[in-house]
């Protein structure tokens, strides 16, 4: 029986390298911030809702989301948070609830959705955590100080822009609590295949 999985950590924890990992190992990975991209493209009715609750200043000059100038207004405003969570989390939840029921039909070995923000729907019963039952939850854990040198190494941004997105979320130290396996990705690639490898194994084929 397939099992589904959701896999989290937080803002520079490297979910994309797990989930690559994961992808080559077998799994049918489903990620959230990917169809949360195709479902912003410009002509879409969800792009000018943005529009509408963010102003223009948020829709660049191409006519496509300005992605660095709505994350500067969301992540200084939890109120602007909440009005982005309410556009777009039921169209994105839908659309992956969608996908892993094909993975389930399919039969694969494996279906792991990407959810940025899983382990905070868990805390509050909200979200994607709440839009089905998850066989486990894998945690990519690194220390907070990699997490910010990540994110300016990543995004170009200044370490206290880091800081202030890391701390809109909650704390990843905290999210060890909620998850089923810990990955530390704080090392080498090859030691987080290893460890990848070892989870994949154990819910891929449960004794």
């Amino acid at each position: 029986m397939t099992q589904v999985v959701a896999l989290s950590g937080g803002i520079g924890s490297g979910k994309t390298t797990v989930r690559e990992i994961l992808d080559e190992l077998g799994a049918v990975t489903i990620c959230a911030d990917a169809i949360v991209h195709a479902l912003q493209v410009p002509g879409t009715g969800l792009l000018e809702e943005i529009a509408e609750a963010f102003g223009s200043e948020v829709i660049g000059e191409s006519g496509s989301l300005d992605r660095p100038a709505l994350a500067r207004v969301v992540f200084r405003d939890p109120e602007a948070r909440g009005r982005l969570g309410a556009i777009m989390h039921p169209p994105v939840i839908a659309e992956m609830m969608r996908r892993a029921e094909e993975g389930v039909e399919a039969g694969a070995a494996l279906v792991v959705l990407d959810i940025p923000l899983y382990f905070e729907g868990q805390k509050t019963g909200s979200g994607s955590a709440a839009a089905r039952q998850y066989d486990a939850s894998i945690l990519v854990w690194v220390p907070r100080e990699t997490q910010i040198l990540r994110t300016v190494s990543r995004d170009g941004c200044e370490s206290a822009e880091a800081e202030r997105r890391i701390a809109a979320q909650m704390p990843i130290d905290e999210k060890r609590a909620y998850a089923t396996h810990i990955i530390d990705n704080s090392g080498d690639r090859e030691a987080t295949r290893r460890q990848v490898k070892r989870v994949f194994e154990q819910l891929a084929h449960p004794v």
